[in-house]
C-alpha cells in the first residue's frame, strides 16, 4: 500500500479529486438538488476505488499510469453515485 501511495503522488491525487468533482457535478446537475452531496460522493468514490484495488493487491492500476488511474477513478465515482441514487429512490 505504501508503494502505491508513493507512486500515486500529489498530482495524481489532485487529478482523482478533479475526476470526482466532475462526476459529482454531472450527477448534481442531472438530479437538480443536493449538489454538494453529489460533489462529495463523487470525490469519495474517485479517490476510494484506486486505494481499495491497491489494498486488494491489484497493482495494474498503479502500473497502468495516470490514464488508467483516471478511468478507475471515474468508475469509482460512478459506482458510488449510482449506489446512493438507488438508496435514495428506495427511501
Amino acid at each position: 500500500m505504501d508503494a502505491f501511495l508513493d507512486a500515486l503522488g500529489a498530482v495524481a491525487l489532485i487529478a482523482l479529486v478533479l475526476v470526482g468533482l466532475v462526476a459529482g457535478a454531472i450527477a448534481g446537475a442531472v438530479a437538480g438538488r443536493n449538489r454538494l452531496m453529489y460533489l462529495l460522493l463523487g470525490i469519495a468514490g474517485a479517490v476510494a476505488l484506486p486505494f481499495i484495488l491497491a489494498a486488494l493487491g491489484i497493482t495494474a492500476v498503479a502500473a497502468g499510469g495516470l490514464l488508467v488511474l483516471l478511468i478507475v477513478a471515474a468508475i469509482g465515482a460512478a459506482l458510488v453515485l449510482a449506489i446512493v441514487a438507488a438508496i435514495r429512490r428506495k427511501l
